[in-house]
């Protein structure tokens, strides 16, 4: 399911298009609760023949109030053993370590940007890589250039749509729903609807060319840069530039950094098949976190004083980090919380009004903790870490004060 993919500050972004060089402002503002979480009423409709009272009744019955016997223990966990590699092998290929090995994108723009402005995105809301063009989308102001289909994780792990008859308390938070273009039951559908069909994985994010009834791509950072230089005519914030050319090399030179260690280093340490795989990819993680939060004590962005396509890549990872990574994907070692200058930066651009209205935190722990079945077979989702709540979410960041870096000065990345 996942993409093979809240809360607003006291502190407003606002961007100013009919400058030069656009600028960030930023005001007060006291803004809704954009956590889902509410407590349901106890069910009425539990029965004293449910499976489960069922099971626990069979069981005392043979052999009381005892522990299983050794045996059953013994079968039940080879047996488990058995499927859950089985599953993972589907889920999450590896190679012969047991290593995550990410499917590639299918479908590119760099060589083959679409003929047309008539594009449709798809998107589903736990996955961090659909994320990042949702937030590229807002900050340019694309929102009626390219309409977006919301699709939720079904029970297979598949992106399907939904008649959501139970939205949001807040209108702005985005949530799962049908598809608006096509019609269709589920993403897979949506793929099959270009010529020649499609058999592969139906991922998130893509971009549909309308005209052409075709995938236009599913590969998320050509999405953004896209998103970023090849739609100014139709967006309301032209001149905001999230990847100037003078920065391009320190955003590859990031992007190198923290793709594989970090946005797909969770996802290493999370789906690792073996002990040694696991190893390597935690160890990886967390020394190019202790890194990254070392160069951001001294740099408000990851290349200097400029929100960039970089800083997206990173947010996205690190809104999900103390949510889901830390614990559902075994990523222990700390939490985000516990490193003073990312948290910090992650609250200043989660601060950003255009930033916050993409983010459904309760969604996101949903997509996860109720849906990968290999990871969480009980499918319980844990409460809210008290680092992700609102009120500390609106904490002011102080980042504002940290001095301006001289864009033509290199940053040394070990």
């Amino acid at each position: 399911m996942i993409c093979t993919s809240s809360h607003l500050s006291s502190q407003l972004l606002i961007i100013s298009p009919h400058k030069t060089k656009p600028t960030i402002h930023y005001k007060c503002h006291v803004s809704p609760r954009m956590s889902l979480d509410q407590q349901r009423p106890p069910s009425s409709s539990s029965s004293s023949t449910s499976p489960t009272r069922l099971l626990t009744a069979v069981t005392k019955l043979l052999w009381g109030p005892s522990l299983p016997p050794g045996l059953l223990v013994s079968t039940v966990r080879t047996s488990w053993n058995a499927a859950w590699q089985l599953m993972m092998s589907q889920l999450a290929p590896s190679d012969s370590s047991g290593s995550y090995t990410r499917p590639a994108s299918k479908f590119f723009l760099r060589n083959n940007p679409p003929s047309t402005a008539n594009l449709h995105l798809y998107v589903g809301l736990p996955c961090p890589w659909a994320h990042r063009t949702l937030i590229v989308r807002a900050l340019k102001g694309l929102e009626d250039a390219v309409p977006v289909s919301i699709a939720g994780p079904g029970q297979d792990g598949s992106w399907e749509f939904t008649n959501n008859r139970n939205p949001s308390r807040d209108k702005d938070i985005p949530v799962p729903g049908l598809d608006n273009e096509n019609g269709c039951k589920n993403l897979k559908e949506v793929y099959k609807l270009r010529k020649g069909g499609y058999s592969g994985r139906a991922t998130v994010p893509m971009l549909w060319d309308v005209d052409n009834k075709d995938v236009a791509c599913n590969e998320s950072y050509d999405i953004i840069q896209f998103f970023n230089s090849g739609l100014n005519r139709s967006a309301r914030n032209p001149d905001l530039d999230l990847a100037p050319v003078e920065l391009k090399g320190k955003i590859e030179e990031w992007n190198k950094i923290i793709y594989p260690n970090v946005n797909n280093g969770v996802y290493r340490c999370g789906f690792a098949q073996s002990q040694e795989a696991y190893d390597t990819a935690v160890n990886d993680l967390f020394s190019k976190l202790d890194m990254i939060d070392d160069h951001l004590g001294g740099s408000r962005y990851l290349c200097g004083d400029t929100l960039t396509l970089a800083d997206v890549c990173l947010f996205t990872t690190l809104i999900r980090f103390d949510l889901v990574y830390n614990v559902l994907f075994k990523c222990t070692k700390k939490k985000l919380l516990e490193y003073p200058n990312l948290h910090g930066y992650m609250r200043e651009i989660y601060q950003i009004p255009e930033v916050a209205a993409t983010c459904n935190l309760t969604a996101i722990m949903d997509g996860y903790y109720k849906i990968l079945f290999p990871l969480n077979p009980g499918s319980i989702r844990p409460v809210m870490p008290s680092g992700c709540e609102h009120e500390v979410l609106l904490r002011p960041h102080n980042r504002e004060s940290l001095p301006s870096v001289d864009r033509n000065t290199p940053v040394y990345i070990s």
